[in-house]
């Protein structure tokens, strides 16, 4: 019995960790890093409050609980 409480209680806080919000320079750098092992030579990243964002396809992350967005732009050359 005590192991299945263990495992609710390990269960329960994994959980809580994958839900916490991650800070925007983080998912920035980890969304950067995906950018750049595809070898996209010119492209633009940025972070901007909700009210910024005019397109809605050019959003690839939510970050800081919901209240910001990452937005990409592939620059042409």
């Amino acid at each position: 019995m005590k192991r299945i409480a263990l495992a609710v209680i390990c269960s329960a806080l994994a959980t809580s960790v994958w839900a916490a919000p991650k800070p925007c320079e983080e998912l920035k750098a980890e969304i950067e890093a995906k950018i750049q092992a595809n070898n996209v030579p010119s492209y633009t990243l940025e972070i901007v409050s909700n009210e910024e964002v005019h397109d809605q396809n050019m959003v690839v992350g939510t970050c800081e609980n919901g209240t910001k967005k990452i937005i990409y732009q592939k620059n042409d050359n």
